[in-house]
């Protein structure tokens, strides 16, 4: 359903709308190759492991501190290393084991003792036969050689030595020495003979009785392990992580991993997470452009234009900023944003640096504050720069690229790191040289594209308008009058432009160039003839009359182009009369045809056109007719004015000459009151001066009388 009130605009042709794709595909395919093929072909994109030799220096792109897993792992390992294995207790009841068991053996040697029947070769074989304790012969025999009070005090200290040596924590490693000190142990009352005996009695039934405990150990080795404090690391921007040539420990991968300079061998979620990000990017620039058409549409080389300096920034950045700790802060990215809004507005340019902010810092291990650094700073330096009046304007939006910058960077930078006042003012000054580059770049591209696009920028505007331009000169020199015409056209469609929002420097510049084409032909148009002279049409034919006229649009483009006017300029001279038909001219042929409109070819007397398709050229036909009829009607009063502009909007809305606008009925009744307004100033009556009577003799000096009183 359209929109009540407005004068319908056509669609544009199927074959543009194609191409609009075709660009946008093709921008949106090679944003995704800027994407991803820097990761391919960069050296460091390839998977790096530990003890891989490091291709060539890696230092640390930014300031970083981070929790060290792997150191902090090596220090908990270290921890747990240092804790001795925990034994248990000595357990009481493995010495009253081991003392029962000697007390068994004794028992066993007083039997053998005992018996009267076996021989004593007899009883030292069953003696060499225990299984408890190895005996020597020589022991068994010194044995059964021993009375029985010797072999009871024997008995007797053996038990008590065991006994002695079982109280104390007796471990596997502390047997051995525990087993060599047990003759100290023995009674000095005993004889050497004696003694021996009593240490191979007690020495044999030695064992543990504190054992190793796998839960306690661990137990321990957790506690130490868990003591141990996250370990911190930090690196300052430019700091050496690993030099070419060296093997790549583990501390190193860490670090690398953490500041993003290689990545992990699973590289299709980097590519599948740029894909989605490029047809989201490209989908909504679709969308917001299909809804908000703006002027870098309306033009083909334009439109390859803004998407070839996208792709030549996105490229730039994607090779030059990343591993690098300074040079993404250099990076005078803001610069696209103010080129864009210079040439095609403000709207365009805000969503063409949003994209293009979140396409630079897509996959960098910083992207959060370098999306914000680039981004915010290029909306406030847009913003700043306005129209862009003057070359001051430009110097402002890079100061506001300084100083937005430099806010992101304390906004993001102060908190995450410590204060190094000497990277805070590296990076300042980095921000203030991103603003100047901006800011100069911008003027130079801006000029330039606008030389080689035919552009309009509001300097090219007001360079080419100024009165000792090379075209308005040759205008002033040979069709004055149509000069005259042409400033006061530009003055009436200037003040209508400004109390509809239109954009009224390029109505005034577009005014004042409008009708260079007279300047061919000048005698032909009423504004340049002498009064009294004979009118140069009155021994033409109407059509031949016509033909003259009609001219004048096409050699103003001619000219135009000739003097490298702006194709906005051009418009303005091929549209201003649209489709319209020379009136007076075609009036003349009908009156020879005796009012038979069959024998008078109407497309005679047509201009070319086409008719006005955007608000300014709208707004230059209505003050070019309206200023033509208030010049040749002179109305006298406001009620005579205001009729002879309602007649003259309604015979341009009749003819269809707005339908390809966007001018509402609300903006015609604005413009008509503008357009009131200004003339009233301009056609208010003069006063007559009275005429001479006398000179005074002396003086020269013309005396004028007195006005009699009423």
């Amino acid at each position: 359903m359209r929109t009540p009130g407005f004068l319908e605009q056509s669609p544009p042709p199927k074959r543009f709308v194609f191409l609009r794709a075709f660009v946008l595909i093709v921008t949106a395919l090679a944003a995704f190759a800027a994407l991803v093929l820097p990761l391919a072909l960069s050296p460091v994109a390839l998977p790096l492991a530990v003890g891989d030799v490091a291709p060539r220096d890696l230092e640390a792109p930014y300031a970083v501190d981070y929790i060290s897993e792997v150191r902090t792992e090596n220090a908990r390992q270290s921890a747990a290393l240092t804790i001795a294995p925990v034994y248990t207790l000595a357990d009481p009841s493995i010495a009253r084991g081991q003392i029962e068991s000697l007390r068994g053996v004794l028992l066993y040697i007083n039997t053998v003792r005992a018996d009267e029947y076996a021989t004593i070769e007899e009883q030292t074989t069953d003696l060499l036969a225990l299984e408890e304790i190895k005996l020597k012969e020589e022991i068994s025999t010194t044995i059964l050689t021993l009375n029985d009070t010797q072999w009871e005090t024997i008995q007797q200290e053996a038990l008590s030595v065991l006994e002695q040596v079982m109280r104390n924590s007796i471990r596997q490693s502390d047997v051995a020495s525990v087993q060599r000190s047990v003759p100290s142990r023995v009674s000095l009352a005993l004889t050497e003979t004696q003694a021996q005996l009593v240490s191979e009695l007690a020495r044999a039934f030695i064992i543990p009785n504190s054992l190793y405990s796998d839960d306690l150990t661990e137990a321990a080795q957790t506690s130490a392990r868990e003591a141990v404090e996250p370990t911190a690391q930090s690196f300052k921007a430019g700091e050496m992580i690993v030099s070419g040539g060296q093997i790549i420990t583990s501390e190193n991968l860490e670090a690398l991993e953490t500041l993003g300079l290689i990545q992990s061998e699973e590289v299709w979620p980097i590519y599948l997470g740029a894909g989605v990000l490029t047809l989201t990017l490209s989908i909504f620039l679709w969308l917001y452009f299909s809804y908000r058409p703006t002027k870098l549409l309306n033009d083909m080389r334009s439109l390859i234009s803004a998407s070839i300096f996208f792709l030549i920034f996105l490229i730039g950045a994607r090779l030059i900023i990343p591993n690098q700790a300074i040079i993404p802060y250099l990076y005078p990215l803001p610069a696209y944003g103010l080129l864009i809004a210079t040439l095609f507005g403000i709207d365009a340019a805000f969503v063409l640096i949003f994209s293009l902010s979140l396409l630079t810092t897509y996959g960098l291990p910083n992207a959060l504050d370098l999306t914000a650094y680039y981004l915010i700073s290029s909306l406030i330096s847009i913003l700043i720069l306005g129209k862009a009046q003057q070359v001051w304007s430009f110097l402002k939006a890079g100061l506001a690229v300084s100083m937005a910058g430099l806010a992101m960077l304390l906004v993001y930078w102060l908190p995450s790191t410590s204060t190094d006042w000497v990277g805070l003012a590296t990076l300042a000054a980095a921000a203030a040289f991103s603003g100047i580059a901006s800011a100069s770049l911008t003027l130079l591209l801006q000029f330039s594209l606008a030389q080689i696009l035919g552009l309009t920028t509001t300097l090219r505007l007001l360079e080419i308008s100024r009165p000792d331009t090379p075209l308005l000169q040759f205008l002033l020199r040979t069709a004055p009058g149509t000069y005259q015409h042409s400033l006061q056209v530009a003055n009436l469609a200037e003040q209508a432009a400004e109390s509809i929002g239109a954009d009224a420097l390029l109505v005034r510049v577009g005014a004042l160039f409008h009708d260079v084409g007279k300047t061919q032909n000048p005698l032909f148009f009423i504004e340049n003839q002498v009064p009294g002279n004979i009118n140069t049409h009155e021994d033409l034919a109407p059509e031949e009359s016509a033909e003259i006229i009609i001219r004048h649009v096409t050699d103003g483009v001619v000219l135009g182009r000739k003097y490298r006017l702006p194709n906005r300029l051009i418009d303005f001279m091929r549209e201003h009369h649209g489709t319209n038909i020379t009136r007076y001219q075609y009036a003349q042929a009908l009156k020879d045809a005796n009012g038979d409109v069959n024998e008078v070819e109407l497309e005679k007397f047509r201009y070319p056109g086409p008719a006005p398709r955007s608000r300014e050229t709208a707004l230059l036909m209505l003050a070019d007719g309206t200023e033509a009829w208030a010049r040749a009607d002179r109305p006298q009063s406001e009620e005579e004015l205001r009729s002879l502009v309602h007649k003259m909007f309604e015979s341009v809305q009749k003819s269809g000459q707005l339908n390809n606008t966007r001018l509402t009925l609300r903006d015609l009744s604005i413009i008509r009151e503008s357009f009131v307004s200004t003339l009233r100033g301009t056609l208010h009556p003069r006063v007559k001066y009275p005429k001479e009577r006398n000179t005074s003799a002396s003086s020269g000096v013309p005396t004028i009388p007195r006005e009699k009183k009423e």
